[in-house]
C-alpha cells in the first residue's frame, strides 16, 4: 500500500486516491484494471451504450472517451513532472471535452481500441520511471501533485466512473 504525504495531491483527489489503494503498485494496477475495463465496456449491451439516465448526463460511450482523454492529460502531467519540469500545468474543463469528442458517433470497439492504446502508453511510461521520478512534485490545476499520485488518480478516477455506470446505467 502506498502512503502519501499531504502535499502529494489536492483534497479533491482524495476519493480517487483512496479507491486506487486496493492496488499495491501503480503499474500492476494499470495492467489489472485494463483487462477489467475492457471486459466491462464490452459487456455493456448495445442498447445501453448511448443511454443517459437524465437529460444532459453522459452516456457510457461518453464516459469511456472521458476516461481516455483524462488519462492522456494526467499522463502528460506525469511525464512533465517526472522530467523535473517546474512549469505550472493548467487544468482542463472535462465538461467542454465530452460534447466535442463525438463518442456517440463511434462504435464501442473503436473506443475500446483507443483506450487500450492509451493505457499501454501509460503503462510504458510508469514502468520506466524511477522511484525518484515517481516522488517528484509539480503544480497542476493550481495544486501540488506527485507523479505517483497521478498514477493513483488515473486508477481511482476510472474506478469511480465504472461504479457510476453500474449504479445508474445498467
Amino acid at each position: 500500500m502506498i502512503t502519501f504525504n499531504k502535499d502529494e495531491f489536492a483534497p479533491f483527489y482524495a476519493d480517487y486516491i483512496a479507491k486506487s489503494l486496493l492496488h499495491t503498485d501503480i503499474v500492476g494496477g494499470l495492467k489489472q484494471q485494463q483487462e477489467k475495463i475492457v471486459s466491462f465496456f464490452k459487456s455493456i449491451p448495445e442498447n445501453k451504450q448511448e443511454f443517459r439516465y437524465e437529460i444532459g448526463k453522459w452516456t457510457p460511450k461518453d464516459i469511456l472517451l472521458h476516461l481516455i482523454d483524462a488519462e492522456r492529460i494526467f499522463t502528460y502531467r506525469a511525464l512533465r513532472i517526472s522530467r523535473n519540469d517546474q512549469t505550472a500545468l493548467s487544468g482542463f474543463e472535462e465538461n467542454d471535452y465530452v460534447p466535442n469528442a463525438g463518442a456517440n458517433s463511434r462504435n464501442m470497439d473503436s473506443l475500446i481500441e483507443e483506450y487500450e492504446t492509451v493505457r499501454n502508453a501509460t503503462i510504458s511510461l510508469f514502468s520506466s520511471l524511477t522511484e525518484e521520478q515517481l516522488l517528484r512534485i509539480g503544480i497542476a490545476s493550481g495544486s501540488t501533485v506527485s507523479v505517483r499520485a497521478i498514477g493513483c488518480i488515473i486508477l481511482g478516477h476510472e474506478l469511480h466512473h465504472v461504479s457510476v455506470i453500474k449504479e445508474r446505467y445498467l
